[in-house]
């Protein structure tokens, strides 16, 4: 072979072709992992009965977390930019003690507690709204321009007026969720027929019989929109709120540390805890909501 063949422009060229090659490989690894889950999914997905609604979701879960630490291992991705999810459930298992006590601080706290006094405050302003034409012309849109404030700028005015304990992230959490809970419940006494009312009037029905026994029950399936809206923008309100002044205890407290430190892998843990959290809470008003609306076309399968 003569020197030109082997000249260091051919050996730079068979570097970068190996590279691309390497690359490529990598590539039709992840995506034969992506079509063999979706066409698991795919099949399952045809099958009736209550296992495959729960594997389903499972499987694809299970495959972007399986997606995820193969690209950072195979690419060698920098854990300060993205770790995998094997560090972030060892960081996991490692800080129990703090994940719980962030947890009861900002969740239990601060997102729960505004979220049962927001939402019960939305329910009882619905039904003066709906016994007043003035409140239903004024306060909604009063209402609307409150929901329209960012959260950035509410966030650190009620941490001046409420303290940097949970107090005050309750208190954007109520502001947060007040809104959307109260628009779905006034839509919802709205929704029945004038001739089921008319009907109430023919028994001589008083205005709080008739709200208890036709007008409520109607409003439920509005109801129960409005509080699974609610139930993500109370965590995301208490979160973000602490991020303006808080004790040294809370999810977004440690998120903000966290940042300084460079510690991606207790954010990514924070994170998890908060869309677990979060799903569950979620998952527990869809629950509830089956339990109690069951008579409606939406809760039957």
């Amino acid at each position: 072979m003569s020197g030109a063949a082997i000249s260091p422009g051919w050996i730079v060229a068979a570097v970068i072709a190996a590279g691309a090659a390497f690359v490529d490989l990598r590539l039709a690894m992840l995506l034969a992992l992506w079509l063999g889950a979706w066409f698991v999914n795919a099949r399952l997905s045809r099958l009736k009965g209550p296992l495959p609604r729960w594997l389903v979701p499972a499987i694809f879960g299970l495959t972007l977390l399986a997606l995820w630490e193969l690209a950072v291992r195979l690419f060698g991705i920098s854990p300060v930019i993205l770790p995998a999810p094997s560090a972030i459930a060892a960081r996991i298992a490692g800080s129990l003690p703090i994940l719980w006590a962030d947890f009861v601080q900002t969740a239990l706290k601060g997102a729960l507690t505004g979220y049962v006094l927001g939402c019960g405050a939305a329910v009882a302003v619905a039904v003066l709204i709906d016994r007043s034409a003035f409140l239903q012309r004024g306060l909604l849109p009063v209402g609307n321009f409150v929901a329209a404030l960012p959260i950035v700028g509410i966030a650190p005015i009620m941490v001046m007026w409420f303290g940097f304990d949970w107090q005050s992230k309750a208190a954007v959490v109520i502001v947060m969720v007040f809104f959307p809970v109260l628009v779905n419940m006034v839509a919802g006494l709205k929704a029945t027929e004038p001739m089921q009312r008319d009907l109430m009037a023919t028994y001589h029905a008083s205005y709080w019989q008739t709200l208890w026994k036709l007008r409520f029950p109607a409003a439920l399936p509005f109801l129960f929109n409005g509080l699974k809206i609610a139930t993500t923008l109370a965590l995301i309100g208490a979160i973000v709120a602490e991020f303006f002044g808080s004790p040294i205890v809370g999810m977004g407290f440690r998120i903000n540390a966290s940042i300084g430190q460079l510690s991606l892998d207790m954010i990514w843990a924070e994170i998890a805890v908060a869309a677990l959290a979060g799903s569950a809470f979620y998952g527990l008003v869809g629950f509830i909501e089956r339990r109690v609306t069951f008579w409606h076309p939406s809760q039957r399968r």
